[in-house]
């Protein structure tokens, strides 16, 4: 009996994928739900399980080709599987007395006669210094010392240089550094890649790369991209972690990092600026009363970004174990489309990378993205007095179609206030 491997439900909007790689070969044997396929779509990637156990008996979709929903990727059938692993038949080697060499003990091989091979290795004749050579190297030890800066002086020495045959590039004909290595021909490497790949290499782009190509563009043409920047003193934050990370880490398993303040200061935000949760479709704002955090994550494939479901209902502890547990999926390759689907607003942090500033580009249909940095101790004035504060610049880009600079600026401003007073956070002002 056979079963036929067929493309499955790709998910909302989605009709085609590419096989990015088999995983069994034809004639291998397999288990039932084990992966045998690996098919790349616009989002993410999925593996295709086997129907039942048996032998991958045909594969009719190679790897590159574009399929359809619903296409024969190919066929398996059901039994033990091929006797590709059958135990070899042991052979016993047979002696042949007649094809025995039959050494002398006396008269033994020269190869192996050490005294034989001494023989033949001719001595060196001691090396003399003649009278000529011993009067050049003393006139060369004197313009070594004389006229030769330590590093040149240096190579000279080391590399037996006859420094007479050089001509010097430098004042009064004076020999430099870089003349000798000119010299000696001695020249950076060409870079590992250039060695591997040549003069330059081509592939072929992916479908997560060309869809994240697609989508940028995408909202640079459709939408009135604007970006509005503030900056955020981290101090107390950073004070409130350090007091209770440990109880925190304690008691829920988990880190207590940056990125649960930002989320929930983007939550209490985006309450109070409705516009910045709102997307055009067609005339219409569609305004959105729950909150989705979508949050960039890179991965060896591409930048991905799957969404934190109902952030305004998740505590400190839950967004923090939400956004490690999606992060690693994302760079295990597991994400799955209804982990990328829903977002109504998106953070994403550069800082981790060290950026100190950048302008984010939207996450269509999303009207607002907020660009997180690297935190760096700067001068500011507090009080009159100039103090040395952990600094993080903030970056919003918005869609000037439905929001309006006074409302990011806003905002923003918004973020800014409660990520300097975290206590506004649990006190809902």
């Amino acid at each position: 009996m056979s079963e036929k491997i067929l493309v499955p439900a790709l998910g909302e909007s989605i009709t085609e994928a590419t096989v990015s790689k088999w995983l069994k070969n034809e004639g291998d044997k397999i288990d039932a739900d084990e992966p045998i396929v690996e098919l790349e779509t616009d989002k993410v990637n999925l593996e295709v399980p086997s129907p039942i156990s048996g032998v991958l008996t045909k594969i009719n979709s190679k790897d590159g080709a574009v399929v359809e929903v619903g296409a024969l990727l190919g066929s398996v059938s059901e039994g033990p599987g091929s006797q590709k692993n059958e135990e070899i038949k042991k052979i016993q080697p047979t002696v042949n007395n007649d094809n025995l060499v039959k050494l002398d003990a006396k008269k033994e091989l020269d190869v192996f006669d050490e005294k034989k091979i001494e023989e033949k290795q001719p001595e060196e004749a001691p090396l003399v210094l003649t009278n000529e050579i011993k009067e050049d190297s003393q006139e060369i030890n004197s313009d070594i010392h004389e006229n030769l800066s330590p590093a040149v002086r240096k190579i000279v020495t080391e590399n037996k240089i006859d420094i007479k045959s050089v001509k010097g590039s430098g004042k009064d004909g004076r020999v430099l550094k870089g003349d000798l290595i000119n010299l000696m021909g001695v020249n950076p490497p060409p870079s590992e890649r250039k060695i591997k790949f040549g003069q330059e290499e081509r592939i072929k782009m992916t479908r997560l790369r060309q869809t994240i190509a697609k989508r940028l563009k995408q909202a640079q043409e459709n939408a009135a991209l604007l970006t509005t920047f503030n900056e955020v003193d981290m101090t107390s934050i950073m004070e409130m972690r350090k007091e209770n990370q440990e109880d925190f880490q304690n008691r829920y398993g988990v880190k207590l990092g940056f990125m649960s303040f930002f989320v929930k200061a983007c939550v209490v935000a985006l309450k109070n600026f409705p516009a910045v949760n709102a997307e055009i479709e067609g005339d219409e704002i569609i305004y959105k009363n729950y909150y989705n955090v979508s949050f960039a994550v890179g991965t060896e494939k591409g930048l991905v970004v799957p969404v934190l479901k109902s952030a305004d209902e998740l505590s400190f502890a839950d967004i923090e174990k939400n956004i490690k547990q999606i992060s690693e999926k994302a760079k295990d390759g597991k994400l799955t489309i209804e982990d990328l689907q829903g977002g109504t607003f998106t953070i994403s942090n550069g800082g981790v990378y060290g950026s100190m500033l950048s302008t984010p580009i939207l996450n269509l249909p999303q009207s607002g993205v907020l660009g997180m940095h690297n935190i760096v101790d700067r001068p500011v004035v507090i009080n009159g007095e100039i103090k040395i504060r952990p600094i993080m610049y903030l970056a919003l880009s918005y869609d000037h179609r439905i929001i309006d600079g006074k409302e990011s600026v806003s905002f923003l401003k918004m973020i800014k206030e409660n990520l300097e007073d975290p206590r506004r956070l649990f006190l809902d002002i």
